[in-house]
């Protein structure tokens, strides 16, 4: 009896060390997630027809949004929107970055994109490339997108895009700080903008 009761205390203590491994390794982890920067490493091209890489992201602050130039609403009033806050927060253009990553390549080559983005301003730079790599880089970027026929009995037919509609501010290490939703109050996104600069 007093063998068994030795037995079961040393397999209560060891159970213990591992528990305790375990949430050690775990909090580790999270905390390297969250000090590591956002997404995942992709070569795509600038709407310039420039490689673009991860380190865009690493040089100063930025906003980054996911859309495509077929979109009726969302994406068009984003991309005002964010150039008026950049404006505002950062009138000569040297403390915040802006970009757009189409998740329709397919339609949405980077030629096409630059002249989408041009019409309304010179702050964001949009991104496309081979329709693998986009959609393997949104997916790291945790973007939820899909293709919706407009017309289901034509799947192969016209269709549009859903999408993540909010902007994602990544600091100047490519860390996750935050999000500005789609229809946020403007003074509240000039305020995220502001502290995401001032960092």
């Amino acid at each position: 009896m007093k063998t068994l009761r030795i037995i079961l205390w040393a397999a209560v203590i060891l159970l213990g060390g591992v528990l305790a491994w375990l949430t050690f390794e775990v909090t580790r982890s999270k905390e390297q997630i969250a000090e590591g920067p956002f997404g995942v490493p992709f070569q795509l091209v600038a709407q310039d027809g420039q490689p673009i890489t991860e380190e865009a992201f690493r040089k100063k602050p930025t906003a980054l949004f996911f859309g495509f130039t077929h979109c009726p609403e969302v994406c068009p009033t984003t991309l005002y929107e964010l150039n008026g806050w950049m404006q505002q927060v950062d009138p000569d253009g040297t403390k915040l970055a802006g970009y757009f990553v189409t998740v329709d390549p397919e339609r949405d080559p980077p030629e096409m994109l630059g002249q989408y983005i041009s019409n309304v301003t010179d702050r964001i730079v949009g991104i496309s490339g081979p329709p693998e790599k986009v959609i393997e880089m949104a997916k790291g970027f945790k973007v939820y997108f899909n293709k919706v026929p407009l017309d289901e009995k034509d799947p192969t037919g016209d269709y549009t895009m859903d999408h993540t509609a909010s902007v994602f501010l990544l600091d100047e290490e490519g860390r996750f700080v935050g999000t500005i939703s789609y229809g946020e109050n403007s003074e509240t996104a000039v305020k995220k903008l502001e502290n995401l600069i001032s960092g």
